[in-house]
């Protein structure tokens, strides 16, 4: 409506929490241009432990789909097995809640799928959410290409991790500055020229 303020979603490390959806071996040669999702998924993780946003991973039954890729520390994360498509199995819903933020920021595979369907459902329960443009991907890429389209459309933010990053830090100031823009300038020089947006 004319005149009418539109809310401006940001972006605080204090209330943000990562969530990576499903970024599994078995996708590991599959999944169009996994090795910048999962470039993109080790900055935000290093990210994540300097700026103490708490992190949830997903593993899409992994008895048949491997565990996360070996070359993604977890290890400081809260892990969860599921069989349903969405991240959002009971008990993530209640460690989500048992943390108390709103802002919930995904990344993984695949994008048309169980990235879509955990942004839809944590939008209905009533999460600010931010989709990783360059932290998701798909089998084809335009499965990936509709999914993002689909979920800006339902409210979610889609935004990039360097974006996000910086956005969370305001500031040159900011204590954790330094050893965060350094995993983010590494990043971009590795993919310079086939970056997934």
């Amino acid at each position: 409506q004319p005149g009418k303020k539109q809310k401006v979603v940001r972006l605080r490390m204090e209330d943000a929490v990562f969530l990576l959806c499903d970024v599994q071996e078995q996708f590991e040669t599959v999944i169009d241009k996994m090795p910048h999702v999962i470039t993109t998924a080790k900055v935000l993780l290093s990210g994540a432990d300097a700026m103490k946003i708490p992190v949830v991973v997903t593993e899409q039954y992994p008895k048949a789909l491997g565990k996360t890729i070996k070359t993604l520390d977890v290890s400081k994360a809260t892990v969860f097995e599921k069989t349903k498509f969405s991240m959002c199995t009971p008990g993530v819903v209640e460690h989500l809640k048992h943390l108390g933020r709103r802002s919930a920021v995904i990344f993984g595979v695949e994008a048309h799928v169980c990235v879509q369907q955990t942004a839809l459902d944590l939008l209905d329960l009533g999460y600010e959410v931010h989709i990783v443009a360059d932290g998701v991907s798909s089998q084809r890429p335009g499965d990936r290409a509709t999914a993002l389209s689909r979920m800006q459309q339902a409210g979610v933010m889609v935004t990039t991790s360097e974006s996000l990053i910086f956005e969370m830090l305001r500031e040159k100031e900011a204590p954790e500055f330094k050893a965060v823009s350094r995993l983010v300038n590494d990043a971009m020089q590795k993919f310079e020229g086939e970056r997934l947006c």
